[in-house]
């Protein structure tokens, strides 16, 4: 009640109603009005000024600034000293798992070495003295126990080992290799490699080819490239013997499949991307050589690739006869003779059968001197002759890689000329024959036309119905470019002036009459140089009199003061006739105040 009363009455009208003179009034009721806002504030204003009375106490003690700088002074030396005792963190070991975590901070609170968390909490510090130390004394009590382990696995073998467990622990090893060979690529954050690899068997059918899968954990915002996810697949497929390039899947750590499979027709992405780069390739170099006849945009060209992604091997002999036997080649050649010879007497095989003795053995003897001797004539004579000739064979292996053109269809549209005759009229003729037969050469030797794989070329000529461009002769100032500016401008323009109109007409009059300016007396606001206006008339022409500036502007300040305290009288007057007991509480509390 108090503090709403003292609100309502200003000094001035507190002068009014103490009815004093207005010089003296206007001191008192400022000294009025001050102790009762004081009052109003209560408990609130009782705490803030014992508040204030301590810290005028305290500036009054001489020794409260000397004590205060030495504190300080203390203060940042103590936190220098410990800052600069403060050791070095850096990390010992970082992505690990919860229950490597705890054995490892385990171990560090038993050897008593301090260490922190990070701010993510996926890494572990140390004092940078002490990483080298404490990565050798954890290795060896076997921690981290989670990272992947190569083929040091090896090095520990137990004597008397089944070969079951060395065929584990070689597989643990290949898998822990893979792994580190995948986390090195900078996209992959973690990778666990699973490899299937079967028994050997001597049966051919009973062989079963290797297989893999490999589950990689990218970093945040990253991702694998086909290129990249070809290039791991080929990576594990050769560092596992006899496993195909389609037996290993990758997948990511949203459980997304990267490795695309093999559809029906044999086509996968990489042959897709080919073929499209292929006929991309074919388009460019089309586009790139109508361009300067035609300009940038009056040619467009598509091509169609068929593409042989199929791979074959073929083998055949072939054997041709022969041609002139005299000059074919003799490989071999063999004769042989055989003469049978008869003589006089008994023949036949000595014995009971012939019944005649053998005779004895006589060598013919041909005499000189004219003597008889035995002759001998021949019976049967017999000649063979074989002669083999070289054939003709002709053994081919051909080996056709997939990726070969089959065929190339191109289709291209060329635009009309335009031509501006004199007069500045723009018309679109058509192209004549023999250059547009230039044009389907030039076409046919960009892409590489060869006729006997059946390839195409169709080039039409035609108008485009964009050929004109609207806007082209219009000037700069009024291209729709700059017309959508304007608009922009005006918008923002007409904004602007709505909003300076609502400030202007109603926003600062209802500022004025809130919050009304006090009134300034009439000797400050006038210049020395202005002449004073007594009645509407200069006061040096009233009467014909000169009346000094000073005097009339002192009158004029009195006349002012009078004014105001006559309407601050009023305005006092009016709020007793409104509420009395305002009036009431507001005299009691000068009164107090005054004693």
């Amino acid at each position: 009640m108090d503090s709403s009363a003292n609100s309502l009455i200003n000094p001035d009208a507190r002068m009014g109603l103490a009815g004093a003179q207005p010089a003296a009034g206007q001191a008192a009721s400022g000294q009025a009005g001050g102790a009762a806002d004081l009052g109003g504030l209560g408990g609130i204003g009782g705490n803030f000024g014992q508040r204030l009375s301590g810290l005028a106490q305290m500036r009054g003690n001489p020794r409260a600034p000397l004590v205060f700088a030495v504190a300080l002074l203390i203060a940042v030396i103590a936190g220098l000293f410990l800052w600069s005792r403060a050791p070095d963190y850096k990390v010992l070991y970082s992505n690990l798992s919860d229950r490597d975590g705890g054995s490892i901070i385990a171990a560090l609170q038993q050897a008593n070495i301090p260490y922190k968390l990070s701010e993510s909490g996926g890494a572990i510090l140390v004092p940078a003295e002490q990483v080298h130390e404490m990565r050798l004394r954890l290795a060896s009590q076997g921690l981290p126990k989670s990272g992947s382990v190569g083929f040091e696995l090896m090095d520990n073998q137990k004597f008397g080992i089944s070969q079951f467990d060395e065929q584990i622990n070689y597989q643990r090893a290949l898998e822990g290799e893979l792994e580190r060979t995948i986390e090195s690529i900078s996209s992959v954050k973690s990778a666990r490699v699973h490899l299937a690899i079967p028994k050997p068997s001597v049966f051919v059918r009973e062989k079963e080819a290797p297989s893999a899968a490999v589950l990689v954990n990218l970093y945040p915002g990253r991702m694998l490239d086909e290129g990249q996810v070809v290039a791991i697949t080929h990576m594990v497929a050769s560092a596992v013997p006899q496993m195909p390039v389609r037996g290993v899947t990758i997948l990511d750590q949203d459980g997304n499949l990267l490795t695309q499979p093999t559809n029906g027709s044999g086509l996968d992405a990489t042959q897709l991307k080919f073929r499209q780069q292929i006929e991309r390739n074919t388009q460019q170099r089309i586009d790139a050589i109508l361009a300067p006849l035609f300009g940038a945009g009056n040619a467009r060209s598509q091509v169609s690739a068929d593409i042989d992604f199929s791979h074959s091997e073929q083998t055949s002999e072939n054997y041709g006869p022969n041609g002139n036997p005299q000059q074919a080649a003799i490989r071999s050649q063999q004769s042989s003779s055989a003469t049978e010879m008869s003589q006089g007497g008994a023949s036949g095989v000595p014995g009971a059968l012939s019944n005649q003795p053998p005779q004895p053995a006589s060598a013919p003897i041909v005499a000189g001197n004219g003597a008889s001797s035995v002759t001998t004539t021949p019976v049967s004579d017999r000649k063979d002759s074989t002669t083999n000739y070289e054939l003709d064979k002709t053994v081919r292996h051909v080996d056709q890689p997939m990726g070969g053109i089959r065929r190339l269809s191109v289709a291209v549209v060329v635009n009309y000329l335009r031509v501006v005759d004199p007069k500045g009229h723009v018309t679109m003729q058509p192209v004549s024959a023999d250059k547009l037969a230039q044009i389907t050469q030039l076409v046919k030797d960009a892409m590489g036309f060869d006729a006997s794989r059946g390839d195409s070329v169709n080039v039409v000529n035609s108008a485009f119905t964009t050929e004109l461009d609207p806007n082209a002769d219009l000037p700069w100032w009024r291209t729709p470019d700059m017309l959508a500016l304007y608009k922009q401008i005006a918008t923002y323009l007409g904004i602007g002036a709505v909003a300076l109109f609502l400030y202007f007409v109603m926003v600062k009059p209802a500022l004025r009459r809130a919050f009304p300016p006090p009134p300034e007396p009439v000797a400050a606001l006038m210049s020395p140089d202005e002449p004073v206006l007594l009645d509407g008339i200069p006061a040096e022409e009233r009467d014909g009199a000169v009346v000094e500036i000073e005097a009339d502007s002192e009158k004029l300040a009195l006349e002012n003061a009078k004014h105001k305290y006559e309407r601050n009288l009023e305005f006092a007057r009016s709020i007793a006739r409104q509420d009395p007991k305002i009036v009431a509480t507001v005299v009691k509390n000068w009164v107090s105040d005054e004693r």
